[in-house]
């Protein structure tokens, strides 16, 4: 410190003392604006920009794709794993400049976009260009973009995304006491599961579940006339059909995942839940076993 303070990099202001920052260390680091962003021709133009990429009208104040850019270049110059959320998505042009960046310098930046699904007002433009919501415009973007970048710079790089929406659980609400519950009630409950719900919904309610990531790969195919997803090479492997073969039960034990999961229903009665358990100690006594 005290060298510092002798180079002139320390300051006293009254009982505090502040450190210096010159342009020439903030060019070199990164880490310090160089400039002032009151561009204003980059605001005047983000709105046109977005028009030409969607070919009609759909976000009034979207951000500066520059300015974004700019952010980037400065926080993510050193990492180009980096991981980039906006809690405020809007548009998407955070993600199409992560894309944009990620494809100059062949980066695996990854993005993450949050946005509640807000309706476009009814005298909009986007509204009258049949756009619902301000998600569906930030989905559209990044496909569009994506594609332009790809199409303009022929870059290899992943320019796929995932949707994902909050939601309630996956389960039936039972909060009964003996005396509320009727016959007719308990008829309703014969699955636990609502029944709205698809295979992907209780594929990734198991993920939340069971802590695991919600970003990487996974496959579904038919065996023996049932559907099983398999997440991430065996990280997890999940069969929500009704009456699944035994059969099919042993062809997933033998490929030894990390977990797998069925639905309470998936088992005619409980000899046969207890017949799976048995089996995966034979072919597999690693794998966790879940049923929802």
């Amino acid at each position: 410190m005290q060298e510092k303070y002798n180079e002139g990099l320390v300051v006293k202001r009254g009982n505090s003392l502040y450190q210096k920052y010159y342009k020439t260390t903030a060019e070199k680091t990164r880490r310090t604006a160089t400039t002032w962003w009151d561009d204003v021709s980059l605001m005047s133009t983000a709105t046109s920009k977005l028009k030409a990429l969607m070919g009609e009208a759909t976000f009034d104040t979207p951000k500066p794709l520059e300015l974004i850019d700019k952010m980037l270049r400065m926080i993510t110059f050193e990492d180009s794993n980096s991981i980039v959320m906006d809690f405020f998505a809007g548009s998407s042009t955070t993600a199409h400049a992560v894309m944009q960046y990620n494809a100059e310098t062949k980066g695996k930046r990854k993005f993450i976009m949050v946005q509640l699904p807000e309706p476009c007002a009814d005298k909009s433009e986007a509204k009258q260009n049949g756009w619902s919501d301000i998600c569906e415009i930030g989905k559209e973007r990044i496909r569009r973009a994506g594609a332009k970048i790809k199409s303009e710079t022929g870059a290899d790089i992943d320019y796929g995304f995932r949707v994902l929406k909050l939601d309630e659980t996956n389960m039936q609400d039972v909060y009964y006491t003996p005396a509320e519950t009727t016959q007719t009630m308990l008829e309703g409950f014969e699955s636990n599961i609502k029944p709205d719900r698809t295979d992907f919904d209780l594929l990734f309610g198991c993920l939340l579940d069971w802590g695991l990531p919600l970003s990487m790969p996974y496959s579904s195919e038919q065996i023996e006339g049932v559907t099983v997803h398999t997440y991430n090479d065996g990280d997890l492997i999940a069969c929500f059909d009704k009456a699944i073969p035994e059969s099919v039960i042993k062809t997933i034990a033998k490929r030894q995942p990390l977990r797998v999961v069925f639905r309470d229903d998936s088992f005619s009665d409980s000899p046969s839940k207890i017949n799976v358990s048995e089996i995966f100690k034979m072919l597999s006594p690693d794998t966790r076993v879940k049923v929802i």
